[in-house]
């Protein structure tokens, strides 16, 4: 198992980190953003700047304020991690999860990193990120049961939509209505796209 920081830097970590052992060390390092591959290897993220921080903010006040009009699911920020079916804990910038998937996971399960893929999950690019590492990590979301997953690549003002279907990227949209299954969420990108 590696440590990776930054996609260059890989440091050995013991092999077999147990769900217990990778929650405590994420606990122990609670200052980071880790994830963990479905190989096992941990990924450290330097925290975000404040161009990429005040984006991440926008988007999930806006998800956040249509989630609770809407009152079918509950949305998660970047801190929140998931376990999915590959093995992989990872954490969207912004995720969301219908009500009636969350109310079978028992209160322990609630409390720790969630047993599930969300069914929406949007990642944004940062000034550190490689595009093709982040639509690598799309794939993988939409393979472990996503309904839907946008890529917000700010810089370039593109929106890549996915599905199980396929990707479309949008050039320099203003808005992004989303369809199944957060019909009904648009997402105004005028502040995404113009941080400051």
């Amino acid at each position: 198992m590696q440590l990776l920081v930054n996609d260059k830097t890989a440091i050995r970590l013991k092999n077999g980190m147990s769900m217990r052992e990778f929650y405590e060390f994420c606990g122990l390092n609670s200052e980071s953003r880790i994830e963990r591959t479905a190989a096992g290897d941990i990924v450290v993220m330097a925290p975000a700047g404040g161009e990429t921080g005040t984006r991440n903010a926008d988007l999930t006040v806006q998800l956040g304020r249509w989630t609770k009009r809407d009152g079918r699911g509950r949305v998660f920020d970047s801190s929140t991690a998931f376990v999915l079916p590959n093995g992989a804990i990872r954490s969207p910038d912004a995720s969301w999860v219908l009500l009636s998937r969350l109310e079978r996971l028992t209160r322990q399960q609630r409390r720790r990193f969630l047993p599930l893929c969300p069914d929406f999950v949007v990642e944004l690019t940062s000034p550190s990120d490689r595009l093709s590492k982040v639509q690598a990590k799309m794939r993988e979301w939409i393979a472990n049961g996503a309904a839907l997953g946008w890529i917000l690549d700010a810089d370039r003002r593109r929106a890549h939509i996915y599905t199980p279907a396929g990707v479309e990227v949008l050039v320099a949209p203003k808005r992004l209505a989303a369809g199944p299954p957060v019909r009904g969420f648009v997402l105004d990108l005028k502040e995404i796209w113009d941080a400051w």
